[in-house]
């Protein structure tokens, strides 16, 4: 909404949009409105006060963090947007970090002051906690609530009144009374703050005793980029109030290309170059990629050195292949605007790039340059995907491959040992956009569930066995017989085939039949059909025919004097035990413990950071099915989580009873059919 405000205050719009209604210019996709939530980074432009403003509005849902990420690779500020009444969420913090890292200043809106039992000091309160005590008000809400529509102006000492029609134009009135006087104790606070970003102004302050306002406003866009202070302004973007002041900030004092001027990159033999502003040569970054029916697909890009124009050939330094740019639009949401061409420091698309991806470097001239990617986070949420109609196979992995060229946070993989497509996003919510894209799309009828578990199978003693195979039949019979001890191994060592043969009952070239009868039972599985691992066998003796022994008689005697004696030698179960790293608030600690605990969880270690509890714990593979929504659940949507294999470990009996029950069950259903 804040975004729609910023169309409507810049006669983009005639009038505002609703997310009810389904009729914001960010929010056009169908997912989207249904859901009443962004899940797609949305581009937009417009001129306010002799600027262009390049408005990327992302998502806020942790789940679609990968479209924030790509969005503040190319930005120059964050507007960091949070909600008055919840405070930061765990979106905030990740793309909080991010602009810090990437050294992008920030901006804070809060916004919703038009709500019911909206408390100012105490979100402020909340922010400073969060992000530091320099989060820094320039506007306060005057009469929050139902009917705002003031809001102080910290720089001006002034009152703001707002009209109530939604267009954002506002009327001012110099501050009096407690309010003049609170505007002037942030004023002098603000001053401070400004002194402190310039050697020059600091020396100021203390000679002159404070700074002039010609003196305050020129240091206020330093102080901006060094980040000595984090700027809040108070919005209600629903009926557009504080908006435009907001904008009149951006414009004044915001950051623009100029005030990054140079990137990192390196060149064709990895050493690090810098592209200026100011090169000849152009250099383009694509930060993301969408297919949409009515355009095929899009990619959008920033220049950040020369100019871009309709069939300029451009190298694309990750594929090694060249790229003909074709039609160039600015984006007004779904409104395309052709132009024949952009400058540095401009962002638009492209359409129907031929090898491009996200993530990669366009550039020209003699020189191939790349810029650095985004590091995107791993997934952490899993599931099966089953398709319920023959022959769709093809349209499905064609759809898979293409949403994954959109979204580099979702992962898929054909899982050839459980026999299941497995689809990785970084929530539940992200997993159904996936499988409701595909269905949209690609009109195949596909269904998420619970993905199997990779377990292993061992033994806890020795075992062995005597086999015959024999086998008569009209013609060439086939015989072999294989005399097998095995015994466990330590954990994680695998599979180990030895034989021990002594004199001639056995040919020796035999024993590769042998071994490949066994590793074809280790694959398969005995008990319940998943690998063997950590065993130790040894073919030691045996008989053959000189007529009747063969290749395929001694590999399915080893097949079958392997399964008798590992049945004989105790065989168990091994389940997967994952490393999950939590980040938590400190008051979710007892449910959050409570619940690892009631899942067979180890804890192994806890550390503060930052007011957020960190813990680390083992955890069995199959007990983290969904954990990612239970732990937003059990945190109010602010506990993140993180997983990853750590190891194998022996499984309760009563859990491996039931792996091999419905194991048994599952072949049952296969012969049924």
């Amino acid at each position: 909404m804040l975004s729609e405000a910023m169309l409507a205050c810049a006669g983009v719009i005639n009038r505002m949009g609703s997310i009810a209604a389904g009729s914001t210019v960010s929010d056009y996709h169908e997912s989207e409105q249904n859901r009443q939530i962004s899940v797609s980074t949305t581009l937009m432009h417009l001129e306010w006060q002799g600027k262009k403003f390049n408005v990327l509005d992302c998502p806020g849902y942790a789940d679609f963090i990968s479209e924030a990420l790509g969005a503040l690779r190319v930005s120059d500020l964050a507007v960091v947007t949070v909600h008055a009444n919840h405070g930061s969420g765990v979106g905030t913090d990740a793309v909080w970090k991010c602009a810090t890292a990437n050294g992008i200043p920030k901006v804070i809106v809060l916004n919703a002051f038009d709500k019911e039992e909206t408390d100012f000091d105490k979100a402020l309160a909340q922010l400073r906690e969060h992000f530091g005590e320099r989060v820094f008000p320039l506007t306060v809400p005057i009469n929050a609530g139902p009917g705002f529509n003031q809001v102080l102006d910290i720089p001006r000492n002034e009152i703001i009144t707002y009209a109530a029609d939604k267009s954002g134009k506002f009327t001012e009135a110099p501050a009096t009374g407690a309010l003049l006087e609170r505007a002037k104790a942030l004023h002098n606070q603000l001053i401070e703050f400004i002194a402190e970003s310039d050697d020059v102004l600091m020396e100021k302050f203390f000679s002159q005793g404070g700074l002039s306002e010609e003196e305050m406003r020129a240091g206020l866009h330093d102080a901006i980029q060094k980040q000595v202070f984090t700027p809040l302004f108070c919005t209600s973007a629903e009926s557009n109030v504080g908006v435009a002041r907001l904008m009149d900030f951006i414009a004044k004092y915001g950051s623009s290309p100029v005030d990054r001027p140079k990137v990192e990159a390196t060149d064709a033999d990895d050493n690090k170059v810098e592209i200026s502003l100011k090169d000849p040569d152009p250099v383009l970054y694509i930060f993301k990629t969408m297919s949409e029916a009515q355009f095929g697909e899009l990619s959008f890009f920033r220049v950040y050195s020369g100019s871009v124009k309709f069939g300029s050939e451009l190298y694309n330094t990750a594929r090694r292949s060249s790229e003909k740019i074709g039609q160039i639009y600015l984006l007004n949401g779904k409104i395309r605007t052709s132009v024949p061409n952009l400058s540095a420091g401009d962002i638009g698309a492209v359409v129907k790039l031929k090898v491009t991806q996200t993530g990669d470097t366009l550039s020209g001239g003699k020189k191939p340059v790349t810029l650095p990617r985004v590091d995107y986070p791993r997934p952490n949420i899993h599931a099966s995907l089953k398709s319920n109609v023959k022959g769709e196979e093809d349209k499905v992995a064609s759809g898979l491959a293409a949403l994954h060229h959109e979204d580099p946070t979702f992962l898929y993989a054909v899982d050839s040992e459980l026999r299941q497509t497995i689809v990785s996003a970084q929530g539940e919510l992200h997993l159904e956009v996936i499988a409701a894209a595909l269905r949209r799309r690609y009109n195949v009828h596909v269904e998420l569930g619970e993905p199997r578990v990779r377990y292993r199978e061992t033994i806890k003693a020795r075992g062995d066995s005597k086999y015959r195979h024999k086998k008569q039949t009209g013609g060439a019979g086939q015989f072999a017989e294989v005399w097998m001890r095995i015994e466990p191994k330590p954990r994680d060592t695998g599979v180990e085939f030895t034989n021990s043969l002594v004199g001639q009952n056995v040919d020796r070239t035999f024993v590769p039949s042998v071994e490949k009868g066994v590793m074809k039972a280790c694959e398969e599985g005995i008990v319940a059909g998943y690998r063997v691992t950590d065993v130790k066998i040894d073919f030691y003796d045996g008989k053959m025919h000189p007529v009747d022994s063969k290749d395929i008689a001694f590999q399915v005697a080893g097949y079958f004097a392997f399964k008798e004696a590992f049945t004989a030698a105790r065989p168990s179960l091994l389940e997967p035990i994952n490393l999950v790293e939590i980040r938590i608030p400190d008051d979710c600690m007892g449910k959050v413990m409570g619940d690892l605990s009631s899942r067979r969880g180890k804890i192994q270690g806890m550390d503060m950071e930052g007011g957020f509890q960190m813990i680390k714990a083992l955890v069995p593979a199959k007990e983290l099915y969904r954990y990612s929504s239970t732990l937003r659940s059990l945190t109010g949507g602010r506990g993140l989580h993180a997983e990853s294999f750590s190891h194998y470990e022996e499984m309760p009996r009563e859990a491996e009873q039931k792996v091999v029950d419905e194991s048994k069950r599952a072949k049952q259903a296969l012969q049924a059919e």
